[in-house]
């Protein structure tokens, strides 16, 4: 096997972990789910949700998102910062594309490499990523969370 093959493997693996930790997000509308991994260890995981205190509610009566909502990635790159855990040459898996918001944190936290599976309108995030110089893989996931690469 390829060192190629071995890595595409490990991002396919470490997706379908970031999917299933999305599960623990009570937003209604999307679940997002993100890792951190360095040296293949993962150091840190987040997914969508109210800050630390608020009620797990994402939304308001008509589906709207609540603004003080936090995104996946942001929440796996700010529990980074409670830890003993640096970022430095990381790569973040994320469920959904990142929005600009989030790609900023990104590059800030020095992650080098972002591997998503689902596409967003705006793709603002992924250009200003690639601007960065850090490298953006887009793999698609399936239903029983296998992927296919395009």
């Amino acid at each position: 096997m390829t060192a190629e093959e071995k890595q595409y493997n490990l991002d396919n693996r470490y997706l379908r972990m970031a999917r299933i930790w999305a599960e623990n997000s009570y937003c209604l509308r999307r679940q997002v789910g993100a890792l951190v991994v360095k040296d293949k260890m993962i150091i840190s995981d987040g997914y969508n949700g109210t800050p630390s205190g608020f009620d797990n509610v994402c939304e308001d009566n008509e589906g709207v998102t609540y603004p003080y909502v936090l995104h996946a990635e942001a929440n796996a790159i700010t529990k980074l910062a409670r830890s003993n855990n640096n970022s430095d040459g990381s790569t973040l898996y994320v469920t959904a594309s990142p929005c600009i918001e989030c790609a900023k944190l990104i590059i800030q936290a020095g992650i080098k490499r972002v591997v998503y599976a689902e596409k967003y309108r705006l793709e603002d995030g992924i250009d200003l990523l690639r601007k960065a110089g850090t490298e953006v893989i887009y793999m698609e996931q399936k239903k029983d969370y296998g992927t296919e690469e395009k």
